[in-house]
């Protein structure tokens, strides 16, 4: 089964991407949640999602943090990170590539770019 995990610590973005990515779930993908960076690297080793919509600026771990963990230090190659964040400027997505993240998604962001990220890294049809 294919999972999102969305992580974020502002409760009305994990509530606006849970809106947002509710009908997937009748194509079979189980959403997930985390509010900070800790939980998240719980939950990946946890539950090995294919996506993860993922902050940057979070108190204790940050976005970068858990990418380099996820991506470096445990090699999880098939968990895709994409970073949603209010950091756009060019050296924090050049950062966030060097961590291993496979996209940079500005917030406030377009509900279809989200959803395009989806059809790109979950086979869903």
């Amino acid at each position: 089964m294919a999972k999102i995990l969305v992580v974020d610590d502002a409760p009305v973005v994990r509530l606006l991407l849970q809106n947002l990515l509710r009908p997937m779930e009748d194509k079979g993908v189980e959403l997930l949640f985390a509010d900070d960076g800790h939980e998240a690297l719980s939950v990946i080793k946890k539950e090995r999602p294919t996506l993860v919509f993922l902050d940057i600026m979070m108190a204790g771990k940050s976005g970068y943090d858990v990418c380099e963990t996820v991506k470096k230090v445990w090699g999880f190659d098939d968990v895709h990170i994409v970073f949603l964040t209010s950091r756009i400027h060019p050296s924090d997505r050049e950062r966030g590539s060097r961590a291993g993240g496979e996209g940079h998604i500005a917030k406030p962001f377009d509900p279809e770019e989200i959803l395009a990220k989806v059809r790109e890294f979950l086979p869903l049809d």
